[in-house]
Order: structure tokens, then sequence, then C-alpha cells
């Protein structure tokens, strides 16, 4: 692993150890490859966009490359969870309701392989009480709810057990590319180079890559869902009518007066041991990473509060713990997962990317070692003209 008398060289270095680095730097070691994973923080920490105990596993996309990149990640999922013995997927199920549903999406689901049904309010409504429906609903079974704080140190486990070594609390300050065509990575103890750098850096993205790989515009907003309890009373649920809860997507409509004082469309679901969570979909405060608040925007708080009120009467709107993590947005919420000489980037995951995270690092991975391989077309930089 030495070139030289001082400068150490891995095949492959991997730059941020979150959902998505973690996930490549397993699918690298399992290739055989050699790994290096370098984390700025701890393995789990509440700095980034992958932490906390819930993420919907919503497989109710529209898009063909993302109906099959979920597909694949459902696999692969699993066997995380059999490599490491590690349970991160429930399978609650989830739904889609609201003025924004499309019709016929149960039928678009069932193309990809996915079970799915179209249920009406009233029938939604006894089957999940302690949510109030007004529109058709779009079931699938095939749906979940993923484990961030396990899901990671799994990843992570993995790679380590197909010999990728990991390196928390080491920062990198700067990265550059060779003249032999290889990349240097400067830490605040030493520079090591690699054949390629996998950069994973979320809302740091930019920072690192400045002037090295040009990249679109890349958002970074300060989130702020919330863990509602249960609500006590007649709309009360207990845990365990709560526990049968699937995750959800209320969708808004243009034009719609029910919905005209929405921030966005919203998504929750149960966190077990932590309550309902809810939340709107990138519309916190833009922030700079390094220099955040970590404190709720109170305007919009006030308004899922209300949401909370009107649509999930299973939950007390006025018992709950804010939540704070980032959204990294890209200008049309695809991804960039690319490569430019010998560095791969995977960022701009836009607050949709844990559900794929797996099969986003088989991506990242791919392009990192196949000569031959070539960005999909909805996730490549040539779509900025770039």
């Amino acid at each position: 692993m030495t070139r030289g008398d001082i400068v150490t060289h891995y095949e492959h270095i991997v730059i941020g150890g979150g959902a998505m680095g973690s996930a490549a730097a397993w699918q690298l070691a399992r290739r055989g490859r050699e790994v290096l994973l370098l984390e700025r923080f701890d393995q789990v920490h509440l700095h980034g966009a992958s932490h906390g105990a819930s993420r919907n596993f919503n497989i109710a996309y529209e898009e063909p490359d993302y109906l099959r990149l979920v597909a694949e990640a459902g696999g692969l999922w699993r066997e995380l969870e059999a490599e490491t013995d590690t349970h991160v997927l429930d399978m609650v199920g989830l739904v889609n309701h609201g003025a924004g549903e499309i019709e016929g999406h149960d039928q678009l689901l069932h193309q990809y392989g996915f079970a799915a049904t179209t249920l009406t309010p009233d029938e939604a409504a006894e089957r999940w009480p302690g949510i109030r429906f007004d529109t058709r609903v779009t079931y699938t079974p095939d749906g979940g709810r993923l484990n961030p704080d396990l899901a990671i140190p799994a990843l992570q486990r993995a790679a380590a057990r197909h010999d990728a070594e990991l390196r928390h609390q080491t920062a990198v300050r700067g990265i550059e590319v060779l003249a032999d065509g290889t990349v240097a990575v400067h830490t605040d103890d030493e520079t090591l180079t690699a054949d390629s750098a996998v950069v994973t850096l979320g809302a740091w993205s930019r920072k690192l890559l400045e002037g090295i790989v040009e990249l679109p515009p890349l958002v970074v907003t300060q989130e702020q869902p919330a863990h509602f309890a249960l609500a006590s009373g007649g709309d009360g649920l207990d845990a365990e009518t709560a526990a049968l809860w699937p995750g959800f997507n209320h969708l808004r409509a243009a034009g719609d007066a029910r919905t005209d004082w929405w921030y966005s469309d919203v998504y929750g679901m149960l966190t077990p041991g932590e309550g309902i969570k809810a939340g709107w979909h990138g519309t916190g405060p833009v922030v700079d990473p390094d220099h955040r608040s970590y404190e709720p925007e109170p305007v919009q708080l006030a308004a899922l509060q209300r949401y909370v009120r009107e649509y999930l009467p299973g939950a007390d709107a006025d018992s709950l713990v804010p939540v704070s993590c980032t959204y990294t947005t890209t200008p049309d919420e695809d991804f960039v997962i690319d490569r430019r000489g010998p560095i791969v980037v995977g960022a701009g995951f836009s607050g949709h990317g844990f559900k794929f995270v797996p099969a986003v690092g088989r991506l990242l991975a791919e392009l990192a070692t196949e000569a031959d391989a070539r960005a999909v077309s909805r996730f490549s930089l040539a779509r900025f003209g770039l």
C-alpha cells in the first residue's frame, strides 16, 4: 500500500462516511477492492442528512429510473441484513394520498413488480385509524421503514468484513488530481493517494470539490420534521394500533384550496419509541452546514402542527420533539452520480435518497472500478451541461 517513502496509496478512498459513502465502501470492498473510508465525524452523528431511527422506504415513484433503482435497493437491503445480522427494513407498507396522487398509480407499480391497490377514503380510514383521508389512497405493502442509525453502522461493518479500512474523526481538508491521473487526499495529519476518490459529502460537497469538479448549484437547507406523541382521548391510539400504520406521503395539488397553506407535500411514518414523524419536504431555511442553528423555524413548525391537528388526529400536535437534518438539493431534485477523471461524485440527493442507498453504492462502485461505466443519464453531470 506504500508508494514512495511517505505517501500511503489505496485503490479507492471514499470521502464521507454517511449513508452513500458507507454503501460505496461496502460495494467496493465486496468486489475485492482496497478501500479506505474517511469520515469527519463519528460513525453516527447529527450533523448531516442520514441519522435518526426512521426513513420511509418509499417505492411509490412515477419515474422508471427511480422505480428500477428502488426495486434493486430493496434486494440489497436484505443482502446487507443477512450479511450483518442487522434488521434495518420494516415492511410496514406505504400509502400515497391527496389531490396530487396520480390516477392508476397502483397499475404503474405493478409494472415494476410491486404489489399495490387503490382504496377509498373510508376504506383507508377504517384500516388505519388516526389518519384522515379525503381522496383515494394508493397502498403498497412493499413499502416500509428504514433505520439509518442501524443501517450506517451495518454498512460499515459489512465493508470492514471485506477488509475495508474505516477512519472516523478524520476530516479531509483538500483533494487534488495528480499528473499521473491519480488523486491526492489531504487530511490534518497526512496526504494519501488513490486511483480514484469517491466523494459523498452531502452538504459539504461543493466546499471540497470547488475548482476540481464543476457541480450544479446545490442548495443546502436545514429541515425540521418532528416526532409527535400519540394522542389521548377520543382520537387517541394505543401503541399496538399505531404500530400498524404505514409510512405515508400526502400530496398536494396546485389550486387545491384545502392545501393552499401547506409549504409542500407532507411525509411521515411511525418511529417506534419516538412517536409519529411528520415533516414538510425541502422547505427549510438555506444554511451553511458548518454554521447551523439546529433549531426549528417557528412559522413552519406551527404550520406542521396545524397539519397534524387536521390530518393526523391520532397524534398530539402539542406534544412534539423537533428533528434537525439537512437536504442538499439539485435544481431538478434528481441525484448527481457521475465521474470526472479519478473522482466519482455522489451528491444532491435532495431529501429522497436514503431508500436507494445500497443501489447508489453499487452505481458509485461501478463508476470507480469499471472503465466503460457510464452515469445513468438522469443522474449525470452532463444534464447540466457540465
